[in-house]
C-alpha cells in the first residue's frame, strides 16, 4: 500500500482530527440533505434513469444518505480505535462520491447552458467544482490516516514476537 498523501489536515490539524471532522461533516451534510429532500419541492431526476418518478429518486437518495451516515460513523470509530478495516468503506465510498459529484456537476451545468440559463450554469459549475475540491481534500485526509493506520497495523502484525513459555 502507498504511504499517506498528506502529513497534516489544513496545515495545522492532525490527520486523525481531520478524519474525524471529515466524518462528522459527512454526517451533518447527509442529515441536512435528508431534511431538504423532504421539505423542498424540487423535482429530483437521475442522469441515466430519467424515467424514474421523483418520489422513487427521493427514496434512493435518502437510502444513499443513510448509508453515508452509517459508513461515516464506522470510519470515525475506525479512526478512534485505529482499525483501518472500519475505515475502508468510507475510503471507497469517498472516491466514488468525488467522481460521481464531478460528473453530476458538469452534466447539470451543461443542461443549464443548453437551456439558456447561463448564470445558473456558471454558478452551478463554480460552486460544484469548489464542493468537489473540498470533498476530494477530505478524502485525501481520511485516506492518509487510513494508510498510516494500515501500515502500523500490518507492521505490528509481522513484528510481534511469538509467545514463549520459559
Amino acid at each position: 500500500m502507498a504511504g499517506p498523501l498528506l502529513k497534516t489536515c489544513c496545515c495545522c490539524q492532525s490527520l486523525r482530527n481531520g478524519s474525524i471532522i471529515s466524518g462528522a461533516l459527512a454526517i451533518v451534510l447527509s442529515i441536512i440533505s435528508i431534511i431538504l429532500i423532504f421539505v423542498t419541492r424540487v423535482e429530483f431526476k437521475t442522469i441515466l434513469l430519467d424515467w424514474l418518478p421523483s418520489n422513487v429518486v427521493k427514496i434512493i437518495l435518502v437510502i444513499n444518505l443513510c448509508m453515508t451516515i452509517l459508513i461515516s460513523v464506522l470510519m470515525i470509530i475506525g479512526v478512534l480505535k485505529r482499525n483501518h478495516y472500519l475505515m475502508l468503506p468510507w475510503v471507497v465510498l469517498g472516491i466514488m462520491i468525488c467522481i460521481g459529484l464531478l460528473i453530476s456537476v458538469i452534466y447539470t451545468a451543461v443542461v443549464f447552458f443548453i437551456d439558456g440559463f447561463v448564470l445558473a450554469g456558471v454558478l452551478w459549475l463554480v460552486i460544484g467544482v469548489l464542493a468537489v475540491v473540498v470533498i476530494t481534500y477530505c478524502w485525501c485526509v481520511v485516506y492518509s490516516q487510513f494508510a498510516i493506520i494500515s501500515e502500523d497495523n500490518n507492521r505490528g502484525r509481522y513484528n510481534r514476537q511469538p509467545y514463549r513459555r520459559y
